[in-house]
């Protein structure tokens, strides 16, 4: 009789131990609609290095991951991720980057008609526009938010 709380005791064990690697690996949801200080998440993520350019209505927080991507994450002045670009050998983390906008952009690729070779890839919707093209070794596109656009914003500056 003494073995069944023993057995249990250990069950627990195991389950606290699975339950805290399991937080421990899921992916931190951030960047695109998120904070400014998911850009500090998406550094760590990509073990890469960040710089900061401020203009006059938004800063650019460049973070540059050791094989070469470079993703731009975008800030609004009230501290608002609104818009994400990339270009690199490598294609970033679309998950990482794109946030809760993931499942909306996951949505809209599946809509697209089925294409066959290399496409660049337009998504236009009202709540999110994705935009991406390269080959092997040379990837670059572009997500944003037509809402959290700052006043004054073009799509255009998004580079």
């Amino acid at each position: 009789m003494r073995i069944l709380p023993h057995l249990h005791c250990i069950r627990f064990r195991v389950l606290a131990v699975v339950a805290g690697l399991a937080a421990f690996s899921l992916p931190a949801m951030a960047s695109l609609g998120g904070t400014v200080d998911t850009v500090e998440v998406d550094r760590a993520h990509m073990n890469a290095s960040v710089s900061v350019t401020s203009n006059q209505n938004f800063e650019i927080h460049q973070i540059q991951a050791p094989e070469g991507t470079i993703v731009d994450e975008y800030v609004s002045p009230s501290g608002t991720v609104f818009a994400v670009a990339w270009r690199g050998h490598f294609m970033p983390d679309l998950q990482q980057i794109l946030g809760s906008y993931f499942t909306q952009y996951s949505t809209a690729l599946q809509s697209q008609p089925r294409q066959y070779g290399r496409h660049p890839l337009n998504i236009q919707q009202t709540g999110i526009v994705v935009q991406t093209s390269g080959q092997v070794r040379n990837y670059f596109g572009r997500v944003y938010v037509p809402s959290l656009l700052p006043q004054g914003f073009s799509p255009d500056q998004i580079q």
